[in-house]
């Protein structure tokens, strides 16, 4: 039996997942670049001149991986309420590889 998996690394070469499902790997490697270019885009502005590294990091992934609930809010909509299930693909049995050391660049 072949079994395919796939690796999703940060922009360092940081594992951050692994899954047989590609949608997830592909979504999951989204959410990344999302991430990474939020973090640049903060540093940029100097919006947050003074966070650690790895709190950037732990704050830009958790609003792109909140992307939708963002937007609503920047809409001006309100949020989904906690009670309605998630949406199917936000409910997978992936799970991150969380990373130890290093820092957010």
């Amino acid at each position: 039996m072949i079994e395919i998996e796939y690796i999703v690394k940060d922009s360092r070469g940081v594992e951050r997942l692994r899954t047989a499902d590609k949608k997830a790997a592909d979504a999951y490697d989204r959410m990344l670049e999302n991430a990474e270019r939020l973090a640049q885009w903060l540093r940029k502005g100097s919006v947050l001149p003074n966070l650690p590294d790895t709190e950037l990091e732990e704050l830009t992934l958790h609003l792109a991986r909140h992307a939708r609930d963002v937007e609503l809010i920047l809409k001006g909509k309100p949020l989904q309420s906690a009670a309605e299930p998630a949406p199917e693909r936000e409910r997978g049995t992936v799970t991150p590889i969380k990373s130890g050391s290093g820092s957010a660049g």
